[in-house]
């Protein structure tokens, strides 16, 4: 199946595609800040750069998008076009979130992640619902939390 935009029309397309303050991130960090945490950006020196890191609560938060990071999700779908390529390179930042995950829980880490599936979609849970779950999380002694358009408690 051919792409249905031309080159110069998928590149602006793929350019615009932000790594950092995406929607769903703001709406996650707006809600824990009105909740009183404080927390730093872009965790540079840890495994997998996290979206939030709270060291007061010795947590880091990810805010992952369903397409790349491979949930299994209605809003996940595999491209129709270069197949081989989208496979490689989706399956390769899931394989990287993997690793990132492990090497925080070892390094005594707790690890949070909220799908983006979570905020928005047909699935999407009420934000103040996934701030009050968060902010439960970051008050208890949990390792893992993830939140997702289908509760898992």
């Amino acid at each position: 199946m051919a792409d249905v935009h031309s080159a110069d029309a998928r590149r602006r397309n793929m350019a615009a595609i932000r790594g950092k303050d995406t929607k769903p991130e703001l709406m996650i960090r707006r809600g824990l800040h009105a909740k009183g945490f404080r927390y730093r950006l872009q965790g540079r020196g840890l495994p997998g750069r996290p979206d939030l890191v709270l060291p007061k609560h010795h947590a880091v938060i990810f805010v992952h998008g369903c397409f790349w990071h491979r949930h299994n999700c209605p809003l996940f779908r595999w491209p129709q076009t270069r197949q081989e390529f989208w496979r490689e390179k989706i399956n390769g930042n899931a394989g990287r979130d993997t690793e990132a995950l492990g090497r925080l829980l070892d390094a005594g880490w707790r690890v949070g992640i909220v799908w983006e599936c979570a905020l928005k979609g047909r699935s999407k849970r009420p934000l103040p619902e996934v701030i009050d779950s968060l902010s439960l999380w970051l008050s208890s002694d949990s390792k893992q939390f993830c939140v997702e358009g289908q509760w898992i408690d």
